[in-house]
């Protein structure tokens, strides 16, 4: 296997874009070549959000976002080949995570049985791109009984560790994760909500998709009673291997905290600070480095809270390690891409909890033009 080219494609819990990312990768390296985001529309994003949680006429709605998320998907693909001047010849397949819209894990025991559902028409994406497509690559994982997630931490093993170093790769997006590169077997899990409860707190109070450096929160007081009620959620007492997402973290558990009697700037900075503690609980004394991925990794506020509560330690971007961190997901799919082509595996059993380590994904031809693994 020598070099090749893949695209990831990847929106995650936060739903505000879809992030591509050109990758070359042999068995020791990879690069990347270059990138390009693809804006959610705004009554697309809303649609979608509806459609996570349930609903009248779920099955027609999802039909169709299935296939509105395809042909979005694609067009980020397509956008990114043109910025990089580069063929879909060129490029041997595409991974697409697809767009989240139930997570039943089996550790939230909120499901008769566990499944992970993620949209974004893989077909269309192989139709539109004339390029072999990856996608659907939680539900083996679940099938082995693991979680369907985090499915990073093998992406974050293989490009970021380094021998004899504690090393944890933190990823902040809706909800955040962690990998301990340092620990043998690998070990990762979602810690608890990333950006999801403070963007929906600030899309309800200012209208705004995000907090912006964490600007409003900094501006805000900690309330300790609303802070230890958080951290008294049953997810974060469930050991690992653990998955979460929007079903647990989102505005009505806010709301069933009163948190409507506090002041909207202070309830802010205390989900702040809700998720950097969950964070730095989970990288624990385990980790020398920590290295912030996702959007998460652009707050201020948010990263000044994890140097807080991790003080002596280097905690940065893994820019530092060469992928910017708003890239690291989609670069991750491209990579699962290689593995599935390939016949390797993708996930860490020890991470999700599978039975073994295996292959992910579904693989969507793109016709006599399709490229062959490296």
């Amino acid at each position: 296997m020598g070099e090749a080219v893949y695209i990831g494609l990847m929106s995650g819990t936060s739903m505000d874009a879809v992030d591509a990312a050109l990758l070359a990768v042999d068995e020791s390296h990879t690069r990347l070549l270059a990138t390009h985001r693809e804006a959610l529309p705004g009554e697309l994003r809303s649609a979608v959000v509806q459609l996570c949680q349930p609903g009248d006429n779920e099955v027609e709605r999802l039909g169709v976002l299935d296939r509105r998320l395809g042909e979005l998907f694609a067009e980020a693909a397509v956008q990114l080949l043109q910025a990089a001047d580069h063929s879909p010849a060129d490029v041997a397949a595409i991974g697409s995570h697809g767009q989240t819209i139930r997570h039943r894990p089996p550790s939230s025991a909120a499901s008769e049985l566990p499944f992970s559902l993620q949209i974004g028409d893989p077909n269309t994406i192989a139709e539109r791109t004339g390029i072999t497509t990856v996608a659907d690559f939680r539900r083996r994982d679940i099938a082995a009984g693991g979680e369907g997630a985090p499915l990073a931490a093998a992406f974050h093993s293989a490009v970021f560790h380094r021998p004899g170093v504690a090393r944890a790769i933190v990823n902040i997006g809706g909800i955040a994760n962690v990998s301990l590169l340092g620990e043998t077997p690998l070990v990762g899990f979602d810690s608890g909500p990333g950006n999801t409860l403070m963007d929906a707190w600030i899309a309800r109070h200012q209208q705004r998709s995000y907090d912006r450096e964490g600007a409003w929160a900094a501006g805000g007081r900690v309330q300790q009673a609303l802070l230890e009620a958080l951290l008294q959620h049953e997810f974060l007492a469930r050991p690992p291997p653990r998955s979460t997402g929007r079903e647990e973290f989102n505005l009505a558990l806010l709301e069933s905290l009163g948190v409507d009697a506090l002041a909207p700037r202070d309830v802010q900075a205390t989900l702040a600070e809700f998720t950097a503690v969950t964070i730095c609980r989970a990288v624990a004394e385990a980790s020398e480095e920590v290295y912030l991925c996702g959007g998460g990794a652009a707050n201020a506020y948010l990263v000044s809270r994890l140097r807080s509560h991790l003080p002596g330690r280097v905690v940065q971007d893994t820019a530092a390690l060469g992928i910017g961190a708003e890239w690291v997901e989609a670069a991750a799919f491209a990579w699962l891409a290689r593995q599935t082509l390939n016949h390797l595996p993708g996930n860490a059993g020890s991470v999700t909890g599978a039975r073994r380590d295996c292959v992910l994904g579904g693989i969507y031809p793109a016709g006599p033009r399709q490229n062959q693994p490296a």
